[in-house]
Parts: structure tokens; C-alpha cells; sequence
């Protein structure tokens, strides 16, 4: 019927026109034209392109010098007043903890007349310079400060190094006054508390006061004779 209507041309094989599931009979593509085969011609120069350019890839990197391009090498420009970045870094030096806070401390010396060597000494003693140091007893930061002697002092954060350094260089200071200037019953004092040394009227007896107030003062004495 589709034939009849002429929906369906007769197969002619001069214009390759096929019947309705009729395949060709032979595939063009595989037949011997007499010619020189131009698609493996330019299939077998790609490949020698690409063998070439892999080389190519692993000398060039090394044997290759860049030039800059005028743009960017051009003076005028360059001090034409644009945004310049500057990548250079000469060193970089890690500060021992020992000399980490040393700015800190001479700024509490200053503002609290006490002298930086007995602050960095009982800063030795306490933390080792830890700003995160926490004791068992829950005192905190540099200088060791207890929850009460850090509300007292007005501090915020007790790790946070200035405050703590200037929260217990201040106290420091009040121990001198206290004290006449007497440094074990300060450092006594510092470590045990006030109230125990007015207790025993001098240094208590207990052990761990008795080697912290030895082991601040040989610290202190020997940052003097430096």
C-alpha cells in the first residue's frame, strides 16, 4: 500500500536507495577505491603530532626561558601609582616562650614600678611560660592567677597574656608595699597566700612554699647578675 501511495521508492543502486530492512550489499568504506586512503593518511600525521609534542612537554620546562611581556615590564607602569604586591619575605624567627612576653612584662615593670626580672622570674616558676597553664587547684595563664585574684584585678579573660601579666604584676607590687620590700614574705605571700604568712609570721611551713620561694629567688638573682 505505501509502495502504491509512493511513500517508498524502489531500491536503485546508482543512488544507494534501499527497500524497506534491505541492507547494502557491500560497505564502501572496506572497498579498494585505487586512490591513496586520505582519512589514514592524516590519522597517522596526528599521531606524529602528538609523539612529538610529548616530547616536546618533558624538554621544554627545562631548556625554555620566558620573557616578560611589555605590559608588566614597562617602568612607566610599574610606578604609575597601581597596586603592587610585594611577595618577598626575608626571615622569620620563632621567639623562644622565654622571650615571647618580654614586651608585656616591661610594660607592666613600667606601669607598676616592680622590677621585669622578679615578674619574669615568678613567671618562670609558676607556668614555664604557659598563657594555657591550668594548676590542680585552678589557678590559670602566665602569673597563675586563682578565679578570686582574677575578679579582683578586674581581669576578663585569665589566658589572655596581658592581662594576666599586669593582673599579677600589680599584685606584686602591693606585696612589696605590704612587705617593706622584703622578697621571700612577697613571694611567700604570692604563693600561699597573705594571710598565712601573717599566720606563721614569715614563711609558712610548707614545702611547696619553702622551694618556690628559693627557686623565684635564685631566678631573679641570677637574671640581676646578667
Amino acid at each position: 500500500m505505501a509502495e502504491e501511495l509512493g511513500l517508498f521508492a524502489p531500491y536503485d543502486p546508482a543512488v544507494g536507495l534501499r527497500k524497506n530492512g534491505e541492507r547494502r550489499r557491500a560497505d564502501r568504506r572496506a572497498a579498494d577505491r585505487g586512490t591513496r586512503d586520505r582519512r589514514k593518511s592524516e590519522r597517522r600525521k596526528a599521531r606524529l603530532r602528538s609523539l612529538i609534542f610529548s616530547a616536546l612537554a618533558f624538554v621544554a620546562p627545562h631548556s625554555l626561558k620566558t620573557h616578560p611581556m611589555p605590559f608588566f615590564s614597562s617602568p612607566k607602569l610599574l610606578t604609575a601609582g597601581g597596586p603592587q604586591v610585594s611577595t618577598t619575605i626575608e626571615s622569620f624567627d620563632a621567639l623562644p616562650p622565654q622571650q615571647a612576653y618580654d614586651a608585656l612584662i616591661k610594660e607592666a615593670a613600667d606601669r607598676f614600678r616592680v622590677s621585669a626580672n622578679l615578674i619574669k622570674s615568678v613567671m618562670h616558676t609558676e607556668s614555664n611560660f604557659n598563657a594555657l597553664a591550668v594548676s590542680p587547684v585552678g589557678a590559670m595563664g602566665l602569673m597563675q592567677l586563682m578565679p578570686n585574684i582574677a575578679k579582683a584585678y578586674g581581669v576578663d579573660d585569665a589566658f589572655d597574656p596581658r592581662q594576666n601579666i599586669m593582673a599579677g604584676a600589680q599584685m606584686l607590687k602591693e606585696l612589696m608595699t605590704m612587705h617593706r620590700g622584703n622578697l621571700p614574705l612577697v613571694l611567700a605571700s604570692y604563693n600561699a597566700g597573705a594571710g598565712n604568712v601573717a599566720r606563721y609570721r614569715g614563711i609558712p611551713p610548707f614545702r611547696e612554699t619553702r622551694n618556690y620561694v628559693k627557686r623565684v629567688s635564685s631566678l631573679y638573682h641570677a637574671a640581676n647578675n646578667d
